[in-house]
């Protein structure tokens, strides 16, 4: 989002995609397409922003799994189509941003909802150097904890919660030992971001637990509940970095 702003964009609102209440308070839905770890929290982005949110629950699941996309009315591509839909009707808006960087397979379908929406997908950070753009990230102030964990080296114990700063010089390390993305493009983790230069607040973690989603003695699959938070004025109001786009 802060390259679509930089770009001269205006964000007039968020879109979620979230998992059905469970009663086993599942949050991990395994999804091709979607990170659904944080999705308690989401909230807090709108507050954080000053913009609405719109959310969606996802029904499907990954049906059309091939590298083109035939639309498939139980597949979870249709759940987006739906919710971008509605934010198109009530907001007007004429793009959306994306922030895959290597995954074709969820570039292809966010394209193709795009398509049938007449909806402009921005996708800044495609094919951009992980490295670079890790990077980027840290320097334009962005802060970002880990609160899922899925690869080898990455320890739920350890590294769940740090942020990525913390986080850079292992998992340069990681990356450099086993071939592990340093953006997590590979699903080798996920983030929730406690702010940035858009946020006209910060969120603060009060609580959280860690919950283990696949006990794998090699590469554990785990992640981090956040049970409370809330909003902190920021000291001083960041500006949008710049960037090259």
């Amino acid at each position: 989002m802060m390259h679509c702003v930089a770009a001269g964009h205006q964000i007039v609102a968020l879109a979620n995609l979230r998992p059905a209440e469970n009663k086993e308070g599942i949050d991990e839905l395994d999804s091709y397409m979607y990170q659904t770890v944080g999705h308690h929290a989401i909230e807090l982005y709108a507050e954080a922003m000053g913009l609405p949110l719109y959310r969606h629950t996802i029904t499907g699941t990954g049906v059309a799994t091939g590298k083109t996309y035939t639309r498939c009315k139980d597949d979870e591509v249709e759940d987006l189509y739906q919710l971008l839909k509605l934010i198109k009707d009530k907001e007007n808006v004429e793009a959306v941003s994306v922030g895959a960087i290597l995954s074709d397979y969820q570039r292809v379908r966010v394209e193709d909802v795009c398509k049938r929406l007449a909806l402009q997908p921005l996708a800044y950070l495609w094919r951009q150097n992980q490295e670079t753009l890790f990077r980027e990230m840290i320097s334009s102030d962005i802060q970002a904890i880990i609160i899922k964990v899925a690869a080898l080296g990455l320890d739920p114990v350890k590294h769940l919660g740090k942020t990525l700063c913390e986080m850079e010089p292992y998992l340069l390390e990681l990356s450099k030992k086993y071939g592990v993305h340093i953006c997590g493009e590979g699903g080798e983790y996920e983030t929730f971001t406690l702010d940035c230069p858009l946020f006209k607040k910060k969120i603060v973690v009060d609580s959280s637990e860690v919950v283990v989603h696949s006990a794998d003695a090699f590469a554990p699959v785990a992640y981090l509940r956040l049970l409370k938070l809330h909003l902190e004025d920021k000291a001083t109001c960041n500006p949008v970095h710049s960037f090259s786009v």
